[in-house]
């Protein structure tokens, strides 16, 4: 029996000195997410079956590991999908084919178990769909885990899995990771492809990867699921070696930025937060650093009204996508009120203010880089989130409240390197006095996820986070 809460690099070792099986590792995860799913409802569905079978020819450096994916944007061929919505999921839709992120995880050895939950169309800052119930938070089961990879980080969080893929699009890896305590890292623009199924998702806001328990475990998938595929629209630069080699590398002396409050003023940031990025700078500062005040000034400047524009169009583009799905267009009765608030609001924009929206967007993420190119520092270092996740039904939408507006307040720290495209790091480097987990960010410029994982490695010796377990976890 492979020992609990290690990280799929180790449990990939364990089959290769022959202590474990692929299909023991299958068996083990499977009863994790039976015995802990009804009380966290992180995975929406399952294909254990399949899961079993393909254990028994798996191939590859990780044989026989167990993930699982959330559902959204990405696909797995027969299964189950529904995007957090319950008129996919009512219609018992099914995917066509595999994504390529799925295929390059077989080929590495990776067994698929399930599907993760997702908020409906990975829109609101919580895992709370109306289809499949609220996901509940580990280490606190009345909490948010927040969204939209909330489903996967509360897998990872309680060892239902080692490894979970995510999607960030606002923050969507690192919001859920930060949460639950886990590693959440948003690429660079154009590092993981997402087709042949899906492409240019949000005109290249969103991006894929996973959420993990360790550094390493972040570089083997980087690795394994990076390069282009056919038909993308964006490349990230191809990096001088494979990324797991940066795990433990000498990053030499780095100059970085520290920005602990939200330099619009128009969110507060909770003292712990703040407490943990300056409790991560100074330990930056020890291992040799320059770490001083410092952050884009672009960032005062993100334009909502560039950004709203074109989330509102390309959700009602993706409600056209999904009445196509299933044979009939989608109707108020079929979304959830948030959902259709936004998609309403879509149906108003000219073609005129999408496109100059979508100029804004483009114009102030080269602004924000410049800050890398021109003023020649490394990283920067914010907290993830400005404070705890509130109680889950906070952020829900409803009704009388179809948009909560506090929960845009969680993607202040997050959103800006969707808009220019830049890799983005979530580390559990601190806890508060409620023992919830806290995430601290750092940031790179495009193409630079080497340099992160570096930094990432030496906090991660430093400031080791793999004895924090939430309370309701797996047990042997």
């Amino acid at each position: 029996m492979a020992e609990l809460f290690i990280d799929a690099t180790a449990q990939a070792e364990l089959v290769r000195r022959g202590e474990v099986s692929p299909a023991e590792l299958v068996e083990e995860a499977i009863a994790r997410i039976e015995g802990l799913n009804p009380q966290i409802n992180a995975v929406i569905a399952t294909r254990f079956d399949k899961a079993r079978a393909e254990a028994k020819r798996a191939a590859g450096p990780f044989e026989g590991v167990p993930y699982v994916l959330k559902d959204l944007t990405l696909t797995s061929a027969d299964d189950p999908y529904a995007a957090g919505m319950s008129a996919l999921k009512k219609a018992g839709y099914r995917a066509a084919r595999d994504s390529y992120f799925v295929e390059r995880m077989r080929e590495a050895g990776f067994v698929l178990l399930g599907k993760a939950s997702t908020p409906e169309l990975g829109l609101p800052c919580t895992t709370e769909p109306v289809a499949w119930g609220p996901t509940r938070n580990p280490w606190d089961l009345s909490r948010s885990v927040g969204g939209s990879s909330g489903g996967s980080a509360a897998a990872v969080a309680s060892g239902m899995v080692a490894i979970a893929h995510a999607s960030d699009g606002g923050g969507s890896i690192r919001i859920p990771a930060s949460a639950c305590g886990v590693v959440g890292l948003r690429p660079s623009r154009g590092r993981v492809s997402q087709g042949p199924t899906a492409n240019e998702v949000w005109h290249g806001l969103a991006v894929e990867l996973a959420v993990t328990r360790t550094v390493r475990d972040t570089a083997a998938v980087l690795d394994i699921v990076s390069g282009r595929r056919t038909g993308d629209v964006y490349t990230a630069p191809a990096p001088e070696r494979p990324f797991t080699r940066e795990v433990g590398a000498d990053p030499g002396r780095l100059r970085i930025g520290v920005l602990a409050e939200d330099p619009t003023g128009q969110t507060v940031v909770d003292r712990q937060h703040a407490d943990a990025v300056q409790s991560a700078a100074a330990t930056l500062a020890e291992l040799g650093h320059q770490v001083a005040e410092g952050f884009p000034p672009a960032l005062r400047d993100i334009p909502a009204d560039a950004f709203i524009p074109c989330a509102a169009a390309l959700t009602v583009a993706e409600l056209d996508h999904y009445g196509k799905l299933i044979g009939r267009p989608l109707t108020e009765d079929d979304v959830e009120p948030g959902t259709w608030a936004i998609a309403e609001l879509g149906r108003t924009i000219p073609a005129t203010s999408y496109v100059a929206g979508l100029a804004g967007l483009r114009a102030a993420g080269a602004a924000i880089e410049r800050w890398w190119a021109d003023d020649d520092w490394d990283l920067l270092l914010t907290p993830t989130i400005p404070r705890a996740l509130p109680p889950l039904g906070t952020l829900a939408s409803t009704k009388e409240n179809p948009i909560p507006a506090e929960g845009f307040a969680y993607a202040t720290f997050t959103m800006p390197y969707n808009v220019s495209g830049q890799p983005a790091i979530s580390l559990p480097l601190s806890q508060s006095a409620e023992g919830l987990p806290i995430g601290v960010q750092l940031v790179a410029a495009y193409g630079r996820e080497d340099l992160l994982l570096r930094v990432a490695a030496q906090l991660e010796a430093a400031m080791p986070w793999a004895d924090r377990l939430p309370p309701v976890r797996a047990a042997s």
